[in-house]
Parts: structure tokens; sequence; C-alpha cells
């Protein structure tokens, strides 16, 4: 492969999407945390981490890549393939065989998204030993699959599949032709696909907490199918024991339970509140702090909570792009969903499980009149109240009109 000669990144597209992972967002309190030293756990001060090679290739069917080959994937790194900047590291587009997992020509073969941890990075080891654990044993159509990892002297690199249409968080808020905005029907899928990938890690069988739960971890495949990335800070509430290994990086505090910024207290009712902002924004399509936004507008959730219970003023806080394409009914459910997920009592909130057969009930077409239905029964109330004044009209001139 030869060397890539480009001085800056640019957006790397994939089937002409042009799609590029986003950077994660930045806290109002930089970074810094203002819970307990407990909420600086993540999954890896509960689950022993594993030091080698062969430690994680007993618990998982990940493929071991050798550095040289993932160089020759991504063209060497090359600053066109880079796909976003999280935290912790790059993650650069690259393309493999879909049967050797070999090197190829960039195009051809299957596209992957390979994370890079900064070599300076090495409070963050834990966590990508967390990940590689992690998602090399959970499965699910609504979780990024994880391919394959590189452990090459202080390399530190996670593999999984390509998600062309990039973040949740992009197409929610940037402007462009790349991201045309989410339907109603689109961000009533993207909803459901990413409450049944958090159900099924609140599962019994699992109990994982996510902690990190925001728009910019939602990513989406050539469909619109939502699926959970960046698992580094999940916590497996049913695992023990293992020597702990500390994350000084802190979740993002703009999706954080009350609970959460208050004592670091993470539970699974802390991750259905993040749901509940993530559903805010959807319905919005505001994020959850806009400082340029009016003073009182600041807070996404303070501003709209009051609206939110109150189904004559539901259609004040819904994406105004959306016009036309939903029922007020289907609106104002949506709506009372976000609010119970968004309750100041963790008790109040209901469980994913819960909130995944809500979403699936009004992607049900019978239960939701949307586009041509909903303006045709406005336009047939228009047509009968104009009707009903014509006649008024016409019997105040003449008696005898019938």
């Amino acid at each position: 492969m030869g060397i890539c000669l480009s001085a800056k990144p640019i957006c790397e597209s994939d089937d002409n999407t042009g799609v590029k992972y986003s950077k994660d967002d930045s806290d109002s309190n930089n970074g810094k945390d203002n819970g307990s030293a407990s909420s600086k756990f993540s999954l890896a001060s509960v689950l022993p981490a594993p030091r080698s090679e062969g430690e994680i290739s007993q618990s998982s069917n990940l493929k071991s890549f050798a550095y040289e080959e993932l160089k020759e994937a991504t063209r060497n790194f090359c600053p066109d393939s880079v796909l976003g900047e999280p935290g912790s590291g790059s993650v650069f587009k690259g393309w493999i065989d879909e049967h050797s997992f070999t090197a190829t020509k960039p195009g051809t073969g299957m596209s992957i998204a390979v994370k890079r941890l900064n070599q300076d990075s090495f409070q963050d080891h834990g966590e990508w030993f967390a990940e590689v654990n992690f998602l090399g044993q959970l499965v699910h159509s609504h979780l990024v699959k994880l391919i394959g990892y590189c452990m090459d002297d202080e390399q530190r690199l996670l593999v999984s599949e390509f998600m062309p249409r990039g973040s949740l968080e992009n197409h929610l808020f940037l402007r462009g032709s790349y991201f045309q905005p989410l339907s109603w029907g689109l961000r009533l899928k993207v909803a459901l696909g990413a409450a049944k990938g958090l159900a099924f890690l609140h599962s019994d069988e699992r109990k994982v907490i996510y902690r990190d739960l925001r728009t910019s971890n939602i990513l989406l495949d050539s469909d619109y199918n939502a699926k959970l990335s960046d698992l580094g800070f999940s916590k497996d509430t049913g695992a023990t024991g293992g020597k702990s290994n500390v994350s000084t990086r802190t979740p993002s505090t703009l999706y954080a339970a009350p609970e959460y910024l208050a004592a670091g207290q993470a539970t699974t009712s802390s991750d259905v509140y993040s749901f509940g902002v993530i559903l805010l924004e959807m319905l919005s399509g505001r994020r959850a702090v806009d400082k340029n936004r009016p003073f009182r507008e600041h807070n996404l959730i303070e501003w709209a909570r009051p609206q939110l219970a109150n189904k004559r003023k539901t259609a004040r806080i819904i994406d105004n792009r959306l016009e036309g394409q939903y029922s007020l009914d289907a609106a104002y459910k949506l709506s009372s969903l976000t609010l119970q997920c968004l309750s100041i009592e963790p008790k109040s909130r209901p469980s994913m499980n819960e909130v995944v057969t809500e979403l699936e009930q009004l992607q049900d077409p019978t239960s939701i009149n949307i586009n041509r239905n909903s303006k045709q029964n406005r336009m047939a109330r228009r047509c009968s109240a104009d009707d009903a004044n014509i006649h008024r009209s016409a019997r105040a001139v003449s008696p005898d009109y019938t």
C-alpha cells in the first residue's frame, strides 16, 4: 500500500454516504467528575482485565490481528481514512477480505473500523481490555460487532464492523447534503433499535449497565439499523472479583441521571434516564445543552419537561422539520414515554423492556396516522368548517335557503 500524503483528515465516504464518525461531545465540566469516586469505575473495575493475548483468546472467538496487517488495511493509518477521534484515540476506516481477514485494496472486500488507542493514554488500557472481553462475548443485532483486536508491543487496537451511516448525533445535528434530517419513521426505527440493544444488556442473563449512552455512541448501518458502540465504560453488575482497574475518564454528564451526578450511582435506571435524553433530542432535533439558544432554552430537559406532559403543547417541542409526518396522538405517546424515562425518581422510570414494548406499538402503522392520512384529515376538517360558514352566510341572506 502506498503512503497517504494528505495533510489533514477528510471525510471518508462509503457508497457515497459521506459519513464520518463524530468526536466525543464536550461536557460542561470539562471532563471533571461531579460524582463520587465510584463513578470513575468502568467495566474494567469489576472484570479481571487480561494482560496477555492468551487471556483474551480464551474468552472470545475474536481474530488476533498483527499491527502490520491493520497498518496495511488502513493505508498506513492514512488521515484520509479517519472516521472520528473519540477521547481515547482515533478510528480509521480499512478494508479486509471477509473470509481470510487479510488486508485488501481500498474499496474492495469488507469495510472495517479500526480504533487505535493513544499510546499516552495508559489509564485507558483497562477500558480497552474490558471492551475486548465484553464485545467478544456479547453478540446482538443492535450491538456493533467486534471482529478482532491487536496487541503488538504498546499498540492496542480494536477492529469492528463499519457502520456506513455514522452516528445518530451526526444525523440529528449536522447540516448538509450528506446528513438529511431523519424522518419521523426513521427516528422511531432508530429509537427502537437502540432500546433493544440496551434491553439486551440489562437482561437478567447479562446485567450490564451501559453508563455512557449518548447519540454519538449510537451508530447506524446502511439501512438505519441502530447499534450501540463503545462499551468501554460499561459495568457488569453480575461480575465479581479481580483487581480493580480505574478509568480516569468520565461518561458524558449531558446524559447523566440526577442520582449519578449526585453520588456516582450507576444503575440500569440511570441508563433509562440517558435514553430519555436521547428520545428528547430525537423529538426536538435539539442538543441536550445548547448555549446558542435563548437563555431559558439552554437546558433542553428543563425547557421541554413542562410541555411534555401537556398534549396541547407537545407540538411546540417537536422538530419543525418533521411537520406533517406524525399524528398528535403518536407524538403525545412518544413525549409521555420520554417524560417517564426522565423521571427524577429512579423507581418511577420504566424498564428498557417496557420502553421497547411502547416503541414497538408506535411502529405499528395502524396506531399512527402519518403523512397523507393526517394531512387529509386536516383538509377535511377545514373543508367542513368552510362549508358550515357558507351555509350560515347563505341562511342569513335568504331565509328560504336549504
